[in-house]
């Protein structure tokens, strides 16, 4: 944001300077023999020596018969600070950071070459040196009327002093005596004083503006027991900011719940942050852009290590600083403690917001209720979702749908679930899924938990406490082939969710604890995405406990031990699928939300499998695959490797599917089996 009033305001304050720079020329000209020496400042004559030895002590002309400081360079005691003048940029600076009058004047006595470069040979002829164009300690002294030899003039160039502290002024060559070192204003800081608010170009990468809520927390609003949670978490932090500057650490819960709490306690305390990444080299800058511009910090993305950066931050005090971070706040990190709260649950399916971000240009069918219902996007990753599904809608040519929303919002939840999980995008529905109406039923079921579980869980208080989570957490048992898999894909797409297989081989390790290091990351990971977890032939892991014979069946029952407490305290949704439901653990089963048994199909559901895998296939016409249903006892999996069988042959020869054909392919299926091939004549 660009000031223009600004610059004159400061022109101003640097005609009154050149006015006592004038004064103290003429002065040091008037008893200098060498005043007209053209190689003045290049060399010492012999005059000059005796003129320098004869010279008494103290600053230029104060009083008397000798010209004062001119208009405001009247020293003040250190505690005075300057009002702020309309349109004076440099006087509001100094009332907001409480600077006095001698650091206000001897920060525009250090800005002046850079802003009029006629400044540079009157200060090199003042600091006797033509090499030396910009102002010292001693010559801000001298142009402020105060001895060289005061103590507490001398203090405000000490780097615990305002000036050098804020990163307003720097005191450079630290090797020469303290009386000729230079005195330079930061390019940033000059910038604005001139009513430049361009962010600091050292900050580019590191820090951006804090997005907008996507919705307002000033009043009620909301619905239910958490909405009101975060209402009153924001209204309450917005209340401590509006009082001063603030420190404070929020951990959340899942990554973004704790910026969205944050924003929307910024928000309704009308106080504008910048959003800082954390890089901790990068600490003083963007402390003295948040002084310059009057904003609040807020950092996310801790690094590994974050003592240093948590100090500095800290140690501060004059900057409201917020910080949120999913790990837990600890004591070492800093000598005076931040005030550390808990970032209440984001909830999912947050309609309002959602409608508030998506905004017009939404399709007439679009349920949007359900459509959220399964997603804790919030704040930011909110935005940008409604953001790309506008995109896609565009790219579409339609308005705003399902599909769009899902999408956009599965692309947000991306996570590192892809290093030790295969990841599946659903591409099917209920109607591919071919079973008795009660594990249909309870999958529905399963669906259904997995959207009003903050409800149930939450707002009806129906949690069993103890630290347990909300995940929803489902076991399909079934021999092979009878459908587990594609139920767990068909559930994550009517939850416009993505699947993630995992991979046992990346989780299950040879030494000691490394499995539960690799299941933790799994849940973790879970834990704050929005997709749906998939154990498949999970005995292999939640297998029974044993009897301990030796070392390995105690560290057997640790990880099953382990694996307990992860589950109970999951939030996520995770579904584990085995053909022998005998080998899972008891103590796994009473913690599932539901048991589904998938069982083998009879001669009736087999030809509904059959002609549901024909359904997309070019066959003869009059086909009939009853009499295969009936003579071939084949699993959905198996039925759909025959039809697959027949279609590849069919394609070879380039016409339709014949009977002959899936015969062929029932037939292999059986003697992958090593069963015996019924019927070997046609049929």
């Amino acid at each position: 944001m660009n000031d223009p009033a600004a610059p004159a305001a400061l022109l101003d304050r640097l005609a009154r300077l050149r006015e006592r720079v004038a004064v103290l020329v003429e002065h040091r000209a008037a008893a200098d023999p060498t005043a007209d020496d053209p190689l003045r400042g290049l060399y010492l004559s012999e005059d000059a020596v005796r003129h320098l030895l004869h010279r008494p002590p103290g600053p230029g002309p104060a009083s008397g018969s000798e010209p004062g400081p001119g208009p405001g360079f009247e020293p003040a005691p250190p505690t005075a600070a300057p009002a702020a003048a309309p349109g004076d940029p440099l006087a509001a600076l100094a009332a907001r950071l409480r600077l006095t009058d001698l650091d206000a004047a001897v920060l525009l006595v250090a800005l002046a070459p850079d802003l009029d470069r006629s400044f540079e040979p009157l200060y090199g002829y003042l600091n006797d040196d033509v090499s030396r164009r910009r102002a010292t300690v001693a010559l801000a002294l001298d142009l402020c009327g105060t001895p060289e030899h005061d103590t507490a003039a001398r203090a405000r160039f000490h780097p615990s002093a305002p000036l050098t502290a804020l990163g307003l002024l720097a005191v450079e060559e630290p090797e020469r005596p303290f009386l000729s070192r230079s005195l330079r204003v930061p390019d940033r800081v000059a910038a604005h004083l001139l009513g430049d608010d361009t962010p600091d170009a050292a900050l580019a990468g590191h820090v951006r503006p804090l997005a907008a809520p996507v919705t307002s927390y000033e009043g009620e609003g909301g619905d239910g027991a958490e909405a009101a949670a975060d209402v009153r978490f924001a209204r309450r932090l917005a209340a401590l900011l509006a009082a001063g500057p603030l420190t404070a650490y929020v951990r959340e819960r899942r990554e973004g719940d704790g910026l969205a709490c944050v924003t929307a306690a910024l928000h309704a305390a009308d106080v504008a942050a910048l959003h800082f990444t954390g890089a901790e080299e990068r600490v003083p800058d963007v402390l003295r852009e948040a002084r310059l511009t009057g904003r609040a910090i807020v950092v996310t993305g801790l690094p590994e290590k974050p003592e240093a950066l948590m100090g500095a931050l800290t140690a501060a005090g004059d900057v409201p600083v917020l910080v949120t971070s999913p790990g837990p706040y600890d004591p070492q990190w800093c000598e005076d403690d931040p005030l550390v709260l808990e970032a209440p649950a984001r909830r999912t399916g947050a309609v309002d917001a959602w409608s508030a971000a998506l905004g017009t240009g939404l399709a007439d069918d679009l349920d949007l209720t359900a459509t959220v219902a399964p997603y804790h996007l919030g704040g930011e990753r909110m935005l940008r979702a409604a953001r790309a599904a506008h995109a896609l809608a565009a790219f579409d040519g339609t308005p705003v749908g399902a599909a769009h929303l899902r999408l956009a919002a599965r692309q947000q939840s991306a996570s590192g679930l892809e290093r030790h999980a295969r990841r599946i995008r659903p591409d099917v529905d209920w109607g591919d899924l071919v079973l008795p109406e009660g594990p249909l039923t309870q999958l529905r079921e399963l669906a259904l938990r997995a959207r009003h579980r903050d409800q149930v869980l939450g707002d009806w208080r129906l949690s069993a406490g103890g630290g347990r989570g909300r995940g929803v957490l489902g076991l399909f048992a079934g021999e092979s082939g009878t459908g587990k898999t594609l139920s767990a894909e068909v559930v994550a797409a009517d939850l416009g969710l993505d699947l993630y297989v995992v991979q046992l081989s990346s989780i299950v390790d040879k030494y000691v604890g490394e499995t539960e290091k690799n299941l933790e990351r799994i849940f973790s990971e879970a834990d704050r995405t929005d997709a749906v977890l998939l154990f498949d032939e999970a005995d292999a892991v939640f297998g029974k406990r044993g009897e301990v014979k030796d070392a390995h069946d105690k560290y057997a029952n640790m990880e099953s031990a382990y694996l307990l407490q992860r589950l109970e305290a999951f939030d996520g949704i995770a579904l584990l699928t085995t053909n022998l439901r005998a080998n899972i653990d008891e103590a796994f089963t009473r913690r599932l939300d539901l048991v589904v048994d998938f069982p083998f199909p009879d001669p009736e559901q087999r030809l509904a499998l059959w002609r549901h895998g024909l359904k997309h296939v070019p066959a003869e016409d009059g086909i009939d695959p009853a009499p295969l249903a009936k003579e071939f006892e084949l699993a959905g999996g198996s039925i759909r490797s025959a039809v697959v069988t027949a279609a590849y042959l069919a394609a070879g020869r380039g016409s339709p599917v014949t009977g002959a054909d899936l015969l062929e392919g029932a037939r292999r299926e059986y003697r992958k089996a090593g069963r015996l091939v019924p019927g070997e004549g046609s049929w």
